[in-house]
């Protein structure tokens, strides 16, 4: 694509960026989960912020490689990535639209505004996404990759993962 002729406002910016799939749950995108910590320009260099979800993440060399792509396919053509570590992401930053989207496709999300020290535990799904029972158990501490933990609903049946809250 050719060269923008001025430069985007922020707003389509994070829109774009919003639009970029996060690879282990491609139902929420990298904004969703609150990965992107932010987009600014500096002179004519856009640069986004990046916090992984947890410092060995394997995902966040595709993640930053698909942000990166969104964006120069959009003629964006000076930009800069920056990793940053602190402050540590937790699940505090997914979103409401995240945490709806979560839910919608099975999996129970972190309850809003929860955090904690550890990556290893922390707290149990409000309810089983699928049917809404509170009558849920833990099958192991760890799900499907290492921020969510297998659940299995009473009532329906269903196994579910559970976002840990971090």
């Amino acid at each position: 694509m050719a060269a923008l002729a001025s430069r985007p406002s922020l707003d389509d910016v994070w829109s774009w960026l919003a639009d970029v799939p996060d690879p282990e749950i491609p139902v929420v995108s990298v904004v969703d989960l609150g990965i992107v910590r932010d987009a600014g320009w500096d002179g004519d260099e856009l640069v986004v912020t990046v916090t992984p979800t947890y410092s060995g993440c394997p995902a966040t060399a595709v993640i930053a490689l698909d942000i990166e792509t969104a964006l120069r396919e959009r003629g964006i053509e000076k930009l800069r990535l920056e990793t940053k570590l602190a402050p540590a992401w937790t699940t505090a930053a997914i979103t409401k639209r995240g945490r709806d989207k979560l839910k919608a496709y099975g999996i129970a999300p972190p309850d809003e505004g929860a955090s904690c020290a550890g990556a290893l535990i922390s707290g149990a799904p409000a309810g089983c996404p699928r049917c809404g029972s509170d009558d849920v158990e833990r099958v192991s501490q760890f799900g499907s990759t290492p921020c969510k933990a297998s659940y299995r609903c009473r009532t329906c049946l269903e196994p579910f993962d559970y976002f840990k809250s971090i």
